[in-house]
């Protein structure tokens, strides 16, 4: 029943591990309140991303980190029973989360719990994604209203990389998202932002053709034996611009990310387009239909004996998970 209460312990681990989820910059812009053994998600407006004004991309975030802790919880023997918004006076109060306990733990929720561990957002260039036709279908099946999910055709990626130029283009001379851009990717230990080493090259960059340009790292040129980036596009996208649609794109988001990880392929979120109002036009005429589009995911194959790069920093848990007396 829903009253039965997590342990502090268990719903810290859960937290922990939630929080490994994407966003923006790595900007963590979520707060987590525990009390009496359950969960409140807030957004935290003091984490949002100067050029996210409308705090879209933030609510996004939070959304992937929402479907990340019903993960995590699930592996811990919880069910998660979530209600949105519960507070309409409070719009950062985005959740608050029961538990229930499980009868059992699958493998497969396990597997799924580990993939959060095991995902990188990754900018370099993709091979193909191998068995592609099951995977496209595992993917259709994880995505429910409000969220529709787009495969993006061969036919199209030439436009979509004309669209992407457009977008890093549209910005050349916006000197505050440039000087917000350097300071998420500072070249110094931190607890947030973007590290150097998941940062590419002017080379690795110019191998692939849709990604946000970031500031220009001294890395050695890697993935020489891939060539340019062979990865298929996938559109996530919803009938609206609403809170409830950006934080149900978070969580179709977590949930895509997951699945691809778990059949061993890489992923990386792409935002610039959509963040331009010119090249989400562009992207939604490509792609046809009135929903509209919200986010980019590159999939694809790496090399089977790469070694897997090192996490992104996160905040301290102090810093985002607070309990309640």
């Amino acid at each position: 029943m829903l009253g039965t209460i997590v342990d502090a312990e268990v719903l810290t681990d859960a937290v922990r591990l939630a929080c490994r989820a994407p966003s923006l910059h790595n900007s963590q812009p979520w707060r987590w309140v525990a009390h009496g053994g359950r969960l409140d998600l807030h957004l935290d407006p003091n984490r949002a991303v100067h050029g996210d004004q409308s705090a879209r991309e933030a609510l996004i975030s939070c959304g992937a980190v929402l479907d990340h802790l019903r993960v995590a919880m699930a592996a811990a023997g919880w069910t998660a029973e979530v209600e949105r918004f519960p507070d309409a006076e409070q719009p950062e109060y985005l959740a608050t989360i029961g538990f229930t306990a499980s009868e059992r733990v699958t493998d497969m929720q396990r597997h799924r719990a580990n993939a959060i561990l095991a995902r990188r957002t990754d900018r370099l260039p993709f091979m193909a994604p191998s068995n592609w036709i099951p995977v496209e279908t595992v993917l259709k099946g994880v995505i429910e209203d409000p969220v529709s999910l787009y495969m993006v055709g061969d036919e199209l990626r030439a436009k979509i990389a004309e669209a992407s130029e457009l977008a890093d283009a549209l910005r050349l001379y916006d000197s505050a998202y440039h000087a917000e851009l350097s300071w998420w990717t500072a070249p110094f230990e931190v607890s947030d932002g973007i590290p150097e080493s998941a940062l590419v090259s002017a080379a690795e960059s110019d191998r692939v053709d849709i990604g946000r340009t970031f500031p220009v790292t001294h890395n050695r040129e890697r993935r020489l034996e891939v060539g340019d980036d062979h990865s298929r596009i996938v559109l996530l996208s919803t009938a609206s611009d609403e809170p409830g649609d950006a934080l149900a794109c978070g969580e179709a988001l977590s949930a895509v990310l997951l699945e691809c990880t778990m059949a061993g392929l890489a992923t990386c979120p792409v935002t610039h387009l959509t963040e331009v109002p010119a090249g989400r036009a562009l992207l939604a005429g490509l792609v046809g239909g009135d929903d509209l589009p919200q986010i980019l995911i590159r999939i694809g194959g790496v090399p089977a004996l790469e070694t897997l790069p090192a996490p992104t920093p996160r905040r301290p848990l102090a810093d985002v998970l607070h309990f309640r007396i």
